[in-house]
């Protein structure tokens, strides 16, 4: 009987064997060391694609109709970014070069959702998709601010959509108290932008600070009763506000994640860092991400910088960097580029401030990079880069491993429970969607700076989006548009 199950077990094995070295599929990499942050695998293997999806990981040979060398090179997941605000393919490119295959706007949302997806469908180089915006479907049931949307929503209907556009829109309503009626209607409009697959709630309260907190709290509260994650830039760049997020989600059970904590902790990081910690080991659903630079960007027209700026951010004129020009400012020229409106660089953060969050356990990567300008901030293309070749490979702060966890596995998990879609992304297995980002450990690195501005991230190699490659040899392959919209779960 034993010698029977053992030749049944013989006979599956070599029936295996011989299915592998038959079937044919559409793409194989041949070779690569494969990272896959979920299962530890970390090997040289070989890895089958057919159409979308990532049907074979093998270290026998395997056959494809194209069959690509990535020996020397790493096989990862490809790169997920929570919080970017660029919209076009001018900006996607970049991200590309950076390794990414789904970027998200899901600090701000965006505005008239089921416009804005349909204007990116077919036409976009990687994975899309964005929250609902609450500032935006707050200033829908102010009266007065009627010709404010409707600007908004022709400009989408155009296809023409931008963060600046969307920020000019609603920042003349920042300072208005709703009443509770108009509260009910925002939370109404959220609800009906959540049905156009809208991936949980952007909540940028820091651009509208005097927000009554009880129209945030019911924010939240809504937030908590439909389990749709709040996406929170905080009140202010301080503990007061990171805790009154914490308050709002704890009390409500709304899922949070708060963004950039960097920029919004400055020197308190550990701090902020231990009390998320301290959230999740009370039950807590919140999570939080960094950027691995030292300086933020915003607009210079947005409440950020009224009165008092200086001393609640502890910088001044000169640590202001106008990206129109690369310069820095001065009192002079403050005033000017503020009434005018534009984006400004702040440089307002120490490294080892970065090295905390960065080195932090369960912190995602995200890179809030911004609309394409000549001299954007560098973290607008090479935030991923960057981190691979900064913070792994020359400072060492933490292994390739956790480094690929927190810019694939991570994020993707966030996700999966507000966004189904995303439960087969962040992964270097079978059945996986076909994202996979191929990069040079040893070269990998962000080119672009803030003195000279935006340039294509080096060492990435090959980038498949949906099984389809789309950078190859470390050029974009043309008129190739294989990215795919991410829904909320909310979606009809």
């Amino acid at each position: 009987m034993k010698s029977i199950s053992t030749l049944f077990v013989l006979l599956l094995f070599t029936a295996f064997i011989y299915a592998q070295s038959t079937t044919e599929y559409d793409i194989v990499l041949t070779g690569g060391r494969v990272i896959d942050p979920e299962t530890k695998l970390d090997a040289i293997r070989n890895v089958g694609i057919n159409n979308n999806r990532i049907a074979q990981i093998s270290s026998e040979p395997l056959k494809g109709k194209q069959e690509i060398n990535v020996r020397g090179l790493i096989v990862a997941p490809g790169f997920i970014d929570l919080h970017v605000h660029g919209r076009s393919n001018k900006e996607q490119e970049y991200q590309l070069h950076d390794g990414l295959t789904t970027s998200l706007e899901l600090e701000w949302g965006i505005e008239n959702l089921k416009v804005w997806y349909a204007s990116r469908q077919s036409k976009a180089l990687i994975n899309y998709g964005a929250s609902v915006c609450w500032p935006y479907e707050r200033i829908k049931t102010i009266d007065k601010f009627k010709e404010n949307v409707n600007t908004l929503y022709q400009i989408s209907v155009k296809g023409e959509s931008t963060i600046e556009g969307l920020t000019d829109g609603i920042l003349p309503a920042k300072d208005e108290v709703l009443t509770q009626s108009q509260i009910n209607k925002t939370l109404a409009n959220i609800k009906t932008s959540l049905d156009e697959g809208g991936i949980g709630i952007g909540a940028p309260i820091g651009y509208l600070p005097k927000t009554n907190p009880n129209e945030m709290y019911q924010v939240y509260k809504l937030a908590g009763e439909l389990n749709a994650l709040v996406f929170s830039h905080v009140r202010n760049p301080d503990i007061i506000s990171i805790q009154e997020a914490i308050a709002d989600a704890v009390l409500t059970k709304a899922p949070l994640h708060i963004v950039h904590i960097n920029s919004m902790s400055l020197g308190n990081i550990q701090l902020s860092l231990d009390m998320v910690q301290a959230a999740q080991k009370n039950g807590s659903d919140i999570t939080t991400e960094l950027y691995p630079y030292t300086a933020g960007s915003t607009a210079l027209q947005s409440a950020m910088f009224s009165d008092g700026w200086q001393d609640r951010l502890g910088i001044s004129y000169g640590d202001l960097q106008w990206v129109a020009t690369g310069e820095r400012l001065t009192k002079e020229t403050f005033e000017k580029y503020r009434k005018e409106g534009g984006v400004v660089i702040l440089h307002v953060m120490k490294p080892e401030w970065i090295k905390t969050g960065i080195s932090a356990p369960g912190v995602i990567i995200a890179s809030d990079g911004m609309p394409y300008a000549p001299l954007a901030h560098p973290r607008t293309a090479g935030t991923f880069s960057r981190v691979l070749g900064k913070y792994v490979r020359e400072d060492k702060v933490i292994d390739l491993m956790t480094a690929i966890e927190k810019i694939t596995l991570l994020p993707a998990k966030r996700l999966e429970n507000i966004a189904p879609s995303m439960r087969f992304k962040g992964r270097m297995q079978v059945g996986a969607d076909a994202d996979i980002t191929i990069f040079n450990p040893a070269t990998i690195t962000d080119k672009a700076t803030f003195e000279k501005g935006l340039a294509f991230s080096e060492g990435v190699e090959y980038v498949m989006v949906n099984g389809i490659i789309v950078l190859k040899n470390g050029k974009t392959v043309d008129n190739t548009f294989p990215g795919q919209a991410v829904y909320g779960k909310f979606k009809k």
